[in-house]
């Protein structure tokens, strides 16, 4: 149903404007919508449809984060989605192809006001190509130090390990990317871009990858093998914590 405006201009904001009073006659002092692009038209209109009833609402309530379309690939050709003839993909039809894994970092890799083009052959590789498979690969990795080394992971902190023994090029570069941790969560969060974390997800996931292979963990000299399991350990804490704030799950093995 509509309402209509004088003159009769349709007005299909109104019901927005009634959602969101409940919304905060409900206690829910800020509110974010994840709309399509197409709807930019209504950011204002519900804004100034709750201002007009001085119910003391702040004006910037709610706040919108806008999406473009997405373009889904499979096979190398784009698939033609048209509402008339009922041809169209949904969020359920890529979960049944490639998982909701990838689904998700997919989604949340691109910045909301840029195109994304799904590439669902790309989502189902169990390849280095795919990004989330990547990260997930990291993870599995530093798991499968402590798994090979008989290691109860929860037992290893900093506590007698002499950090300064982790001083090769790939450790150091690992280290300051796990110590951003923190600020890149507080600054996503803040500026309500998700894409962030996936795009350091991935970084961090790189210098996992490097430091693994060009580093021994076990079998080292005593001193060198704690400090280094410290790293895989704080490795292995920051890209499952990571992860879980985007809805992913991180596997020990893959």
């Amino acid at each position: 149903m509509r309402s209509e405006e004088k003159g009769g201009a349709p007005t299909y904001f109104v019901p927005d404007v009634a959602y969101h009073v409940t919304k905060w006659q409900r206690g829910f002092t800020r509110s974010i919508n994840v709309q399509g692009a197409d709807h930019h038209s209504t950011v204002t209109r519900v804004r100034v449809g709750l201002q007009a009833l001085d119910m003391g609402i702040p004006k910037g309530y709610p706040e919108y984060v806008l999406h473009q379309m997405v373009t889904v690939m499979r096979g190398g050709e784009e698939v033609k989605i048209s509402k008339r003839a009922g041809s169209y993909v949904t969020v359920r039809d890529l979960i049944d192809e490639v998982g909701r894994d990838a689904v998700r970092y997919f989604f949340l890799m691109r910045k909301g006001d840029s195109q994304l083009v799904f590439n669902v052959d790309l989502a189902r590789a169990q390849s280095e190509e795919n990004p989330v498979y990547y990260i997930q690969m990291a993870h599995a990795r530093m798991s499968g130090i402590f798994r090979v080394g008989e290691i109860d992971a929860a037992t290893i902190t900093g506590e007698g390990a002499d950090l300064s023994l982790l001083k090769t090029p790939e450790e150091e570069e690992l280290i300051k990317s796990l110590l951003d941790f923190p600020r890149l969560v507080a600054d996503a969060t803040d500026a309500l871009e998700p894409h962030r974390m996936a795009t350091y997800l991935h970084d961090l996931a790189g210098r996992v990858h490097v430091w693994y292979h060009k580093a021994h963990v076990l079998n080292e000299p005593e001193p060198i093998t704690r400090a280094r399991l410290v790293l895989a350990r704080a490795s292995q804490i920051v890209l499952r914590n990571g992860l879980s704030l985007l809805g992913i799950t991180a596997p020990d093995r893959m």
